[in-house]
């Protein structure tokens, strides 16, 4: 962190497939159950890859109104929801908190794709009309083009007039986004910050996307077990949905007033391979980087890591290069610890799922539980780690650390502790 403040978590919004809400969410994981599915959002007759982890959420149902339904994109939607509940999970009154001192970081790496791709199939009346109408376009388009609005809406749930903003750096706008929420706090810029991520990418563009570079998996006969990090028959990651947010506060702040304290944001780092935008190198050197850096801001040793949220993608790649990166960075310490990939039961949500599975490592500590890796059952022999196969389990936690790998070349890492005590 770059302050001297500490950062706690006092409350935790969840959208997720398979589960809205926090308690579905974390009773999903630790029963590891999977949420992919074949896609139901649109027809995807044709696509390589015809599965995904779809959330099962009805935005009047969630509370939202009429008018906000209209206004906002399911991934503005999905943040909203997520805010709110963070906000009363916490038990803080914003009212209490000069609203110039309350902030938002929200990540999204795709923004409002699913109202984008869909108005533009009404203005280009389904593709066919090169020069577009934009009389035909909805009067929230412009926002639609401006993912900010996203953090804008979250900011009015709250009544944050203090720093307000989104965070788009792919895959790891999630953590990043819950890194720099942290680090408002620590450096003093806010009090109170809403952090976490969105996306709604379950679209005909980011499927071709991902089907054009074939990262995404093709088994659509067996959609519930399609993904399978760190297995040797993997073929692919399952593209999902959600959103996280968290409710940040400085540490004696929170004490002060009687807060639930679910973990401690102890340390954060990001690196680049500055390599290739979908490449890896076999040696993980940049995520070790990033991994040790984040250790060190969090003044703990490999000792004090007690699981590892892995970015557990499913791909070949992804899998082996972080197995070399927890090893490089933990050296003996990679072999004792328990690993997990949550993406395995809720898939991989892009710029969300960081921010999600930081919820899971807070939930993880709060409940001395490992989630499991679903559909490991023939473990690659190149990863060579403990990834906590099928089932969780009850295990000592009061440090985890949780990364994430984005095309580009992002790593990202954060230490997660359970509150440590003693003076700020």
């Amino acid at each position: 962190m770059t302050g001297q403040r500490r950062v706690v978590v006092t409350g935790i919004g969840v959208v997720a497939p398979g589960g809205i809400g926090t308690k579905a969410y974390w009773e999903l994981l630790t029963a590891g159950r999977t949420a992919t599915r074949p896609i139901s959002l649109f027809d995807a007759t044709g696509f390589r890859s015809r599965i995904a982890a779809e959330c099962d959420f009805d935005p009047a149902a969630q509370g939202l109104t009429p008018r906000e339904i209209r206004r906002m994109d399911r991934a503005a939607q999905f943040a909203v929801v997520s805010a709110r509940e963070a906000l009363a999970d916490s038990g803080l009154d914003p009212g209490t908190v000069a609203p110039e001192r309350i902030g938002v970081s929200l990540g999204s790496a795709v923004g409002c794709t699913m109202g984008l791709e869909e108005e533009y199939v009404v203005v280009s009346d389904r593709g066919r009309r090169w020069h577009v109408d934009p009389a035909y376009g909805v009067p929230q388009l412009y926002g639609y083009m401006v993912p900010s609005t996203m953090a804008a809406e979250v900011a009015w749930t709250a009544g944050a007039e203090g720093p307000v903003g989104l965070i788009s750096t792919g895959c790891t706008a999630g953590l990043d986004a819950v890194g720099n929420g942290a680090n408002l706090i620590s450096s003093g810029r806010a009090d109170v910050v809403l952090a976490g991520a969105t996306d709604a990418p379950i679209s005909p563009i980011t499927s071709a996307c991902f089907d054009a570079i074939k990262a995404t998996s093709p088994d659509n006969d067996d959609a519930e077990h399609a993904s399978r990090p760190f297995d040797a028959d993997r073929h692919g990651f399952v593209l999902g949905e959600g959103a996280a947010v968290l409710m940040l506060e400085e540490r004696e702040a929170a004490r002060r007033r009687g807060a639930h304290v679910y973990a401690e944001i102890a340390g954060y780092a990001g690196r680049s391979n500055a390599y290739h935008m979908t490449g890896l190198k076999p040696d993980g050197r940049e995520m070790a980087e990033a991994i040790r850096q984040a250790m060190d801001a969090a003044r703990v040793s490999a000792d004090a890591i007690d699981y590892i949220n892995a970015h557990g993608s499913g791909t070949r790649q992804n899998d082996r290069h972080e197995t070399a990166a927890f090893k490089k960075a933990l050296r003996d310490r990679a072999y004792r610890v328990p690993v997990s990939s949550i993406k395995s039961m809720v898939g991989h949500s892009l710029g969300a799922i960081g921010s999600i599975e930081v919820a899971a490592c807070a939930l993880a500590i709060e409940h001395q539980v490992v989630p499991p890796t679903a559909n490991l059952h023939r473990r690659d022999p190149e990863c060579d780690l403990d990834y906590t196969p099928l089932t969780a389990r009850e295990h000592r936690i009061d440090g985890v650390l949780s990364v994430g790998s984005g095309f580009g070349g992002f790593q990202t890492a954060m230490v997660i502790t359970r509150d440590r005590g003693g003076a700020s």
